[in-house]
């Protein structure tokens, strides 16, 4: 079994594993660095693996406000913090659209991307902006915490039964947000929306989603390959919104072969 060692630095904490070009791993909206554990288990074979706790997440200093660009700043001063000139950003769900926003605005420290159930824009399905913050901090309002959340949340996210050791790790990692790093998450996500700079976006890009994905499905997923230069999208059968976890074999093996076959230099 791969040993990894945590840092928890301030401003930004961190979990890594092995060796080589260096491969960041970007968590969702109810996730820490956790959430990666399969990957970096299997990955670190061949690469330098490091999950993070996104600002205002596990034992990452906050960001106020909250935003796209003052998360892909944190990016990038991790990745001086880790004496990296670039990395291969690997995304699921709001990671995918900071992996998106960072290749945007610092596409010099970016080489290749890998999206995973995420989306080019909020509200693709007409979804409005307060209603869905109000039904993902309700139970905050009504005195829960996210780690009450955790059980509910995976359940209603997932389609195929997660592996029992997984899930404990992803329960475990939804006890380590805090109320009000979530409610700062919940106020960010809906401002995403990237349609108008897909097409500079010229980094190879692997998007992946899973066949039975609710919350980012297929459709947000193909907008998004056809809407990069160098997109191409992948789809895991049998699989929610969390194929990382949910499908961790077939989904190492789709990151493997892209990251060993794809051109890495950064643009």
């Amino acid at each position: 079994m791969t040993t990894w060692t945590d840092h928890d630095h301030k401003p930004t904490a961190w979990r890594e594993a092995g060796s080589g070009e260096l491969v960041v791993f970007l968590h969702g909206l109810g996730g820490t660095r956790q959430s990666w554990n399969p990957q970096l288990e299997d990955l670190s074979d061949s690469w330098r693996c490091v999950a993070w706790d996104m600002p205002g997440y596990g034992l990452s200093v906050p960001e106020v406000p909250l935003s796209f660009q003052a998360i892909g700043r944190r990016l990038v001063e991790l990745l001086d913090r880790l004496d990296a000139a670039h990395a291969d950003l690997v995304g699921l769900s709001f990671g995918g659209m900071h992996a998106i926003h960072t290749a945007i605005h610092a596409p010099h420290r970016v080489r290749r991307l890998v999206l995973a159930d995420t989306s080019p824009a909020f509200g693709l399905n007409g979804t409005k902006p307060e209603q869905w913050k109000q039904d993902r901090l309700a139970p905050l309002d009504n005195g829960g915490t996210p780690a009450d959340m955790a059980p509910m949340v995976l359940d209603a996210i997932s389609h195929r039964e997660l592996d029992p050791d997984i899930r404990t790790d992803l329960i475990a990692g939804f006890s380590r947000i805090s109320s009000a790093g979530l409610r700062a998450a919940v106020e960010c996500l809906p401002g995403h929306d990237v349609r108008s700079n897909l097409a500079d976006i010229g980094h190879e890009t692997l998007v992946i989603v899973g066949a039975e994905d609710i919350e980012t499905p297929v459709d947000y997923a193909r907008q998004l390959a056809d809407g990069l230069p160098n997109g191409r999208l992948k789809v895991l059968d049998d699989v929610g919104h969390l194929s990382p976890s949910e499908a961790p074999v077939e989904f190492n093996e789709l990151v493997r072969s892209f990251l060993q076959e794809s051109p890495s230099q950064p643009l």
